[in-house]
C-alpha cells in the first residue's frame, strides 16, 4: 500500500465547488460531505451565497448529506450560512487539528471512507482530511459568479510548500 502524501488532495481538479461534477463524489461512494466556508463557498466577507452556490448545492443536497467545516470563529456568520442551505455547521473547527473534525464524524454517524472534505487550502482542509483518512478535494477560490478567482496567492504559495515538503500536486 501506497503512503498518504499528508500535504496532498485525493482530488485537485482545478475547478471550483461549483464546477465539481457530482458523478466522482458519488461514483467512490461519498455519501456526506463537509464544506469549507471563506473562499470555497463565499467569495468575500458576505454571507449571502452566491446563486452558482446554491445551485450546486441543491443538486449536492439530493444525493449527499452536507455539514459546513469552517474555522472562521464567527458562529454567527458561518450559521447565516448554513442556514440558506438548512444544513448543520461547525465553526472555530481549528483544522488541521482532529478534534473537531472527530466529533464530525460522531454526530453525522459516517465512515470516514465515505465522507469528502471539500475545501481551498492545503494546510487547513487538506490535512485536516488527510489526517482522518477522508476522501479530501482542493478547489480553487471562487467569485460571486463561481468562476475561478485569479488572485489565489495563498493556495499556489501552499502548493509551492508542499512540494518542497514532498507532496506532489498537479
Amino acid at each position: 500500500m501506497m503512503k498518504r502524501q499528508w500535504l496532498k488532495a485525493d482530488w485537485d481538479p482545478g475547478l471550483t465547488v461549483v464546477q465539481l461534477p457530482l458523478e466522482h463524489l458519488l461514483d467512490r461512494g461519498i455519501t456526506c460531505l463537509l464544506l469549507d466556508v471563506d473562499r470555497t463557498l463565499l467569495p468575500g466577507k458576505d454571507v449571502q451565497l452566491p446563486d452558482a452556490v446554491m445551485g450546486w448545492a441543491s443538486s449536492a443536497q439530493r444525493h449527499l448529506r452536507m455539514h459546513l467545516f469552517s474555522n472562521n470563529p464567527s458562529k454567527q456568520r458561518i450559521s447565516a450560512v448554513a442556514e440558506q442551505l438548512g444544513v448543520s455547521f461547525t465553526s472555530g473547527a481549528a483544522k488541521p487539528r482532529r478534534a473537531a473534525l472527530s466529533k464530525v464524524l460522531r454526530d453525522l454517524q459516517v465512515k470516514p471512507e465515505e465522507l469528502a472534505i471539500i475545501g481551498d487550502r492545503v494546510f487547513t482542509d487538506v490535512l485536516a482530511g488527510n489526517r482522518l483518512g477522508l476522501y479530501t478535494v482542493l478547489v480553487r477560490p471562487l467569485k460571486e459568479d463561481g468562476t475561478a478567482c485569479s488572485h489565489d496567492r495563498v493556495q499556489r504559495l501552499e502548493k509551492g510548500i508542499a512540494r518542497l515538503l514532498g507532496a506532489q500536486h498537479q
